[in-house]
């Protein structure tokens, strides 16, 4: 297979294997991607597993004849990339070995032999030069073995990957990227998102093509798609909206009442609801689910004064991987003595930003009114937001409680500007009467929504809840609404007054019609009436304290001298910080900038 002119892919497929490390479970078999670049002299990237030696050393062989590689480069030392290592140097005897100093102490594990007249060390910053074509290695370390390196071609603009963005399944099977890549990256990488997020940000850096990681099709095409959902994974966050259900039923009864709930979430307007039996279905599946969708239930009865077996591992997958930012509920059955709910919320401690439902089914054997009406809260307490979302079964007029989520918080102003969607961060708002309801909003005037607003006297407030990441502050507060449009490629939502909300990360919205306008020289200020509200979620809203101090990213300001933003953590770097100073991303002024160190 031709990846460019220069290099070659010369993997193999392998459908004799039906658990890939032993547990996952891989129905298309597995691709072991092994790669070699062309040029004045030739490398090698990776080798492949031990059932196929002879297979890889043929293809290696096809692409150069009777040449021999100047260098085998080994990215990472897991036997399925690395067990040819010693084959290959025993055929190929004048090859050098170009690989980590973690990877070198493992190859005299497995090997006995480190190839120490053979080899040469790289680190983070080291480059490897071919001809035209240099190779630069970048460290990635837990990504997901200490002693990982991906490699970058700077020539053809390909990034070698190592086991990132790889998937399962074999190369000659066709099914879809993303599924199965989500269920390899949650059941191996899923622990080590703070390293693929340093990667990731290595990778921002550099100007990328195509991608060859060690398992999995090349990505050569809408690589931002790719990127983004490696982004999404390993910060933790929910891909898609929806509502897991993953129980488990010893007799029956537990499962007839996660199929009663199951079917009042969907007629509630649950947009995807995915149902696992633990005892019986893909355990990876499940698990990787659980981080795809944004809110989890678990049902289970009480087992030895414990949980079902299925539902301990379950958990114990999801807490291994460092499971957060999600809504969890719980469905305990007992006949005796119910502690399921106790137990599984015990299990879920230290897990970070997790939301739990107030109520807590309770079933004593089998469903009866008491349960049965507290399963009826249970659905109304998950579909709150999926109620409030649509025309047809929000409370639209009479939900004015929303006006209790306004605070010193932070919040999307959405307009339009009769072409497109536009919003906003701001952090000034105000209700300033309630006969009738008033609410002042004050915005900045070089910002093009205070334009907009000025001209169509409308507007939605979005009160922005503590689960918003800081994704959501770059693509509101940090690129202009003139230039870009921040509401592309999503699914838009729309109050009655035809403005967007946003559909997640807001505990409430209000629709405001501006009653008057005060000039405040560098902003204005709009009094506005309430003609709509809804309240989405019981989520907190996010202040401007618990931005900065769990949402906001710490500045690198190590080895810089100047001063930093403390809205967005933009550096000027300088003796002196001019007082007209306005920040290129976030538009604050000079006195939102303080010295660094």
């Amino acid at each position: 297979m031709e990846i460019t002119k220069d290099i070659r892919y010369v993997g193999v497929n392998d459908h004799e294997v039906d658990l890939f490390e032993g547990q996952y479970k891989v129905p298309n078999g597995m691709a072991y991607n092994s790669y070699i670049v062309v040029d004045e002299k030739t490398a090698v990237l990776d080798t492949v597993d031990a059932r196929f030696t002879h297979e890889w050393l043929d293809n290696i062989e096809k692409v150069l004849g009777d040449r021999h590689p100047d260098y085998l480069i080994i990215q990472h030392m897991e036997p399925d990339h690395s067990a040819n290592i010693a084959n290959f140097m025993q055929v190929y005897k004048n090859t050098t070995i170009v690989s980590s100093a973690k990877a070198f102490a493992m190859m005299e594990q497995f090997f006995g032999t480190a190839f120490t007249d053979r080899q040469i060390v790289v680190a983070e910053g080291d480059t490897l030069s071919l001809g035209k074509h240099t190779l630069a290695f970048v460290g990635a370390p837990m990504v997901h073995w200490p002693e990982v390196l991906v490699t970058y071609d700077s020539c053809d603009k390909v990034l070698f990957s190592a086991d990132g963005f790889g998937k399962f399944g074999a190369l000659d099977r066709e099914e879809p990227w993303a599924d199965e890549a989500r269920r390899y990256f949650i059941g191996i990488v899923g622990k080590y998102g703070a390293q693929v997020q340093s990667l990731l940000k290595k990778a921002a850096g550099l100007e990328i093509q195509t991608i060859c990681p060690l398992h999995g099709p090349v990505l050569k095409e809408n690589l931002g798609y790719y990127l983004n959902l490696y982004n999404t994974w390993s910060s933790y966050l929910a891909e898609d909206e929806g509502i897991v259900v993953a129980y488990t039923s010893v007799y029956g009864n537990t499962r007839r009442a996660v199929e009663t709930l199951t079917e009042k979430l969907r007629t509630m307007g649950c947009p995807k609801v995915v149902v696992h039996d633990l005892a019986r279905c893909d355990m990876a599946e499940a698990v990787a689910d659980a981080f795809r969708y944004n809110k989890l239930i678990l049902a289970t009865t009480t087992y030895n004064a414990g949980i079902f077996p299925f539902m301990r591992e379950f958990i114990d997958h999801l807490t291994e991987r460092n499971f957060q930012n999600r809504m969890v509920g719980f469905i305990e059955n007992g006949s005796w003595a119910p502690l399921a709910a106790k137990v599984m919320k015990q299990m879920l401690a230290g897990c970070k930003k997790l939301a739990y439902a107030n109520t807590t089914v309770t079933i004593r054997s089998a469903l009866n009114a008491d349960s049965s009406a507290a399963l009826e809260n249970f659905a109304n307490e998950f579909c709150r937001d999926y109620l409030a979302q649509h025309a047809d079964t929000a409370d639209k007029k009479n939900d004015l409680t929303a006006l209790f989520n306004i605070g010193y918080g932070l919040y999307v102003v959405t307009t339009n500007d009769g072409k497109k969607d536009n919003g906003l961060i701001v952090n000034t708002v105000t209700q300033v009467t309630n006969t009738p309801n008033r609410v002042a909003v004050a915005i900045n005037k070089s910002n093009y929504s205070y334009h907009i607003a000025k001209q169509t006297g409308i507007m939605n407030i979005n009160c922005l809840s503590q689960d918003a990441p800081f994704s959501v502050f770059e693509q509101f507060g940090f690129q202009s609404g003139r230039t870009v449009d921040k509401f592309a490629g999503t699914e838009q939502l729309r109050s009655d007054n035809g403005l967007v909300f946003l559909s997640k990360y807001i505990n409430s919205f209000m629709s405001l019609k501006v009653e008057q306008y005060v000039d405040l020289d560098t902003h204005g200020m709009f009094i506005c009436s309430v003609t709509e509200a809804r309240v989405i979620s019981p989520v907190e809203t996010m202040t401007y304290t618990y931005y900065q101090n769990n949402v906001k990213p710490r500045p690198e300001t190590e080895g810089k001298k100047g001063f930093v933003c403390k809205i967005c953590g933009y550096i000027y770097e300088g003796d002196e910080l001019p007082d007209d100073f306005i920040c290129p991303l976030c538009k604050h002024g000079a006195a939102d900038f303080e010295p660094i160190g």
